[in-house]
């Protein structure tokens, strides 16, 4: 026998154990148990191996760091009226409790409950069946294993049987297969028994923890204690429950409506659903309840040869590949005819349905006695006057499992709607999605309006019960606009954005590079190639780069172009190879299309990770002066020019920056599709050659898979230090006349609000331990700002249907009732409706006020250097995201390479503004299990290097 015990957060300190035993004849499986609530902002996660072995007498416990309180709102700008999809919740004060049980689904036969959806029709039943034994008591029950009520129910532990007409798990039932009587189970030679026509379920109902309703108040005022997160994780487990009622699709916080009026079609079988997404949320204006549009994608409802042609993209059933068509449906969910049962599909007959055969028994009409008799799946059905038009000649679906299946035709199988589409989309799946999901500000909030009213909260009993209510109008809060940073060109000339914008017209760069030793190649792309080169040379001139005649121009041999796309890129570095007369500094690249082209990745890694040569692609479809000068600010910041510099930069000018020595971090991790075994990929951007802050470099690290702490940060191996924060430290010293930090300002993306506490402890504590490694006696002070895009609240203007103003920045009302953070729209959104960047200061030992941070962040959206335009994030995020995306995806191209080990290291001139931003969402890197990469990128280098990774 063997003691196990849980400490449950949340629960109060008499009932803060759960105690089970896991007994010797049990069947191997631990009983389940309720899951914990979000972990408080006071609480550090700590490693368990930290934990094992170590007496608290001999380990030394750290100060841990709380975030920091707002030091006040900002004054400057021009002052705004603004809407937020934030609506004001009215709650009235009450002693009750929240009391929480922890629910525990099993068969009759004591199997538990694995399929999804099916818990919430069980409690439906119990909650219909044993009303008057629950005090009539409502639920709010997350699906899973949690339940919620508000006061208690008559027993602590309840015990249930629950009875389902018609369950429709997809589950195949001990004694039988699911199907109807409509379907002919067994597999190709073997019968199978009918299936009950209801299911029994034992249900256990067990207290687990009591939370006070007046917490609520406690997220009111911005005290984020135990009580007041579990809290607010009911009311929004309410809001799920309402919403699952009403029969909705639900993906977390969100909510999906079966109307087709919501449903755009992406190609390929896959279709995007607009829903709407609402939380709520401890805000200055008291509790809010955030509603917004929000999109997913599901399968395309209707019959499943419809679907299977529009996914393989083809338009004959008889050329549908069923081995891709077995790996596409399985899981999915079917309805079926003449019965109208549901069912999931677990995989395809391997015979036709002409060829399929089960024994079938039918009674002898003289004796009664049962004779069994072989026939096909096909001929059942015509038996049974059902005409199959075309399932004849093609395999069956199986709805039941390998020993036991059940098959029915495909034509009689239709994929039910709200089914979500996890994989991942292509690229022209991505951009049908993005441009069919737009919405410009006023759509967004008739839409808003319309979903409030429809959903209805304030009849909901549980909502009810809490004395909450949802006001039916928008929040008014007010903004700012801030100034736009002037921004220098060369020879001095002033730059003035406006709205957002700015451009180049009778100007010339600030910093211009020398383009020598380079050459074009053409992929078969139908232009003008000396036309191009020569308006090319002449835009480089006006704008003061020195652009000497490219040594050739490659064609591609007529011949390659059908050929694989490596044998390709091969043969032109052959041509490159036996007329070049040394190894060229740039290559441009004519790609013959725009999109999807199959050349663009392998030739970036040819380029930059095996021969250290930059190069610039481009597509020349539309080539014009705007067109070109685009490609020369990416050329330019490649080969180490600056396009552009702030004002303030150049004065220098910076509130705390400029004062002392001070780098700028920005920090992200990028992560594989969902279900893809892969590395995740964490980037470094770091500013050099202070006082500038428009230079910068990246480092590079893969870590273990979906995990987002950064866990490179500081690897001391030795003397040495292996980790991204070093390198950054003794790059910015070498840059900077040799002088370290005094100001370290660090900026995190894609961490939530509950990772907060372990960014300014855990990876704060590894930069610190990476300054202390290279001098004991350096203390450099820090300032950590998190970065959120992902996240729901909008501001619209009142007084105009378009979006809000550059420069936007909102610190009242809608953000946190204590903690310092602001939202800031600093680009101007011209497409749908702007999404405003949250910041968060979680840490500021430097001193900001509320004004010079902000403006700061707004200084750092000019100076991204590709771009005449504001930036949504500040630059250094945006050179984190782009960095693990570009670099390890486009560059190196692992993903098509798997196995081949990387090259040696190479050096060449290219900076992280001339990366690609198109990528920034998804990272496709697969590595050898024994290697990971580290890929650093300098303005002066690129270095590629092995490095031994413990998976």
């Amino acid at each position: 026998m063997e003691l196990k015990v849980l400490k449950i957060v949340g629960i109060e300190a008499r009932e803060c154990c759960l105690f089970y035993l896991k007994m010797g004849s049990h069947d191997g499986e631990d009983e389940e148990l309720p899951p914990p609530p979000p972990v408080p902002p006071d609480v550090v996660p700590i490693k368990a191996e930290d934990a094992v072995g170590e007496s608290p007498a001999n380990k030394l416990v750290k100060p841990k760091r709380l975030l920091m309180d707002r030091p006040g709102i900002g004054r400057k700008g021009q002052l705004v009226q603004l809407y937020s999809n934030h609506f004001k919740v009215v709650v009235k004060s009450t002693e009750d409790f929240f009391f929480h049980y922890y629910v525990n689904l099993k068969y009759e036969d004591d199997q538990p409950v694995e399929g999804k959806g099916i818990g919430r029709k069980v409690i439906d039943k119990l909650q219909q069946t044993y009303r008057a034994e629950l005090s009539n008591k409502d639920f709010a029950y997350d699906g899973e294993k949690s339940l919620f009520t508000v006061g208690g129910l008559p027993q602590k532990n309840n015990e249930f049987t629950v009875v389902l007409e018609d369950a429709s798990t997809g589950k195949t039932a001990a004694n039988g297969s699911p199907g109807g009587n409509d379907s002919p189970g067994g597999g190709d030679r073997k019968r199978v028994r009918r299936p009950y026509q209801t299911k029994t379920f034992k249900v256990e109902i067990n207290f687990a923890a009591k939370v006070p309703m007046s917490a609520i108040g406690q997220v009111i005022r911005g005290e984020e204690t135990e009580n007041s997160l579990e809290a607010l994780r009911v009311l929004d487990i309410i809001l799920r429950q309402h919403s699952a009622e009403q029969g909705c699709l639900l993906v977390k916080q969100s909510f999906f409506y079966n109307n087709p009026s919501n449903f755009v079609d992406l190609g390929g079988g896959v279709m995007g659903c607009r829903g709407f997404h609402s939380s709520f949320r401890g805000t200055q204006s008291g509790l809010s309840l955030n509603v917004d549009v929000s999109t997913t994608m599901i399968v395309k409802p209707g019959p499943v040869i419809d679907f299977l042609l529009s996914n393989q993209n083809v338009n004959d059933p008889s050329r549908i590949d069923w081995q891709k068509a077995k790996r596409a449906l399985k899981g999915l969910r079917i309805r079926t005819t003449p019965a109208n049962s549901e069912f999931k599909i677990f995989g395809l007959s391997e015979r036709i349905c002409k060829e399929l055969t089960f024994p079938l028994r039918q009674r002898n009409g003289s004796n009664g006695d049962c004779d069994t008799i072989e026939i096909t799946v096909y001929d059942y059905y015509a038996k049974k006057g059902i005409d199959l038009k075309y399932s004849g000649d093609f395999p069956c679906i199986n709805t039941g499992r390998a020993k036991r299946p059940t098959y029915f035709p495909i034509e009689l199988c239709s994929l039910v709607p709200l089914q979500r589409y996890t994989k991942a989309l292509s690229t022209l799946q991505r951009s049908s999605l993005v441009e069919k999901s737009r919405q410009k500000p006023q759509e967004r909030m008739t839409v808003l309006n319309d979903a409030l009213q429809r959903s209805n909260y304030d009849s909901d009993p549980m909502l009810r019960a809490c004395g909450v209510s949802v006001a039916p109008k928008f929040t008014q809060v007010e903004g700012r606009i801030l100034q736009a940073p002037k921004l220098k060109a060369g020879h001095g000339d002033d730059i003035f954005s406006r709205n957002g914008r700015w451009n180049f017209t009778n100007r010339k760069f600030y910093q211009t590079c020398s383009v020598d030793k380079w050459a074009v190649v053409n992929f078969s792309a139908r232009c003008d190639v000396r036309n191009l080169i020569r308006d090319l040379m002449r835009n480089a001139s006006a704008k003061g780069i020195q652009m000497e005649e490219p040594f050739d121009v490659f064609e591609e041999s007529p011949s390659m172009r059908r050929a694989p796309v490596l044998r390709r890129v091969d043969d032109m570095f052959g041509q490159i190879k036996s007329k070049l007369p040394g190894a060229p500094r740039f290559l441009m690249c004519l790609l013959p299309e725009r999109k999807n082209c199959e050349v663009y990745g392998p030739w970036k890694r040819k380029c930059l990770a095996e021969f250290g040569i930059v190069t610039q692609c481009l597509a020349p479809t539309r080539v014009n002066d705007p067109y070109l000068l685009n490609l020369l600010m990416k050329i330019n910041a490649k080969l180490g020019g600056l396009n552009s510099l702030l004002q303030v930069e150049a004065s220098p000018s910076i509130p705390h920056v400029s004062e002392v020595p001070t780098i700028i971090l920005g920090m992200d991790v990028s992560h594989g599709h969902p279900g893809q075994d892969r590395p995740s990929v964490a980037a470094v951007v770091s500013s050099r050659q202070w006082p500038l802050i428009s230079k910068y470099r990246a480092s590079v690290h893969t870590q273990s898979a979906r995990l987002e702490m950064m866990s490179s940060l500081f690897k001391p191996r030795g003397s040495d230090d292996d980790g991204l924060i070093r390198e950054s430290l003794i790059d910015f010293y070498t840059s900077s006349g040799k002088r370290k930090p005094d100001h370290i300002i660090i900026f995190r993306d894609g961490v939530s609000e509950s990772q907060f506490t372990q960014v300014i402890n855990i990876e704060l504590d590894q930069i610190i331990e990476a300054c202390k490694f290279l001098d004991e006696k350096w203390s450099p002070k820090f300032t950590v700002i998190v970065a959120q895009k992902n996240h729901h609240t909008k501001f619209f203007q009142t007084g105009s249907p378009d979006n809000v103003l550059p420069g936007t920045v909102v610190d009242n009302k809608v953000c946190h009732p204590k903690n310092f953070d602001f939202y800031m729209c600093a680009h101007a959104g011209m497409i749908g409706t702007t999404r405003p960047t949250h910041y968060h200061v979680l840490h500021d030992e430097i001193g900001f006020s509320a004004d010079e941070v902000q403006e700061f962040v707004h200084s750092l959206s000019y100076v991204y250097q590709r771009s005449t335009t504001a930036i949504s994030v500040a630059w250094n995020l945006e050179g984190s995201l782009v960095a693990p995306t570009d670099l390890a995806a486009e560059c190196l191209n692992l993903e098509a390479f798997v196995g081949e080990p990387v090259s040696s290291p190479f050096v060449c001139g290219v900076t992280v503004s001339s990366l690609r931003p198109s990528k920034v969402l998804r990272c496709y890197v697969s590595l050898l299990n024994s290697s990971s990469t580290t890929i650093e990128v300098r303005a002066s280098e690129v270095r590629l290097q092995q490095t031994s990774h413990e998976r």
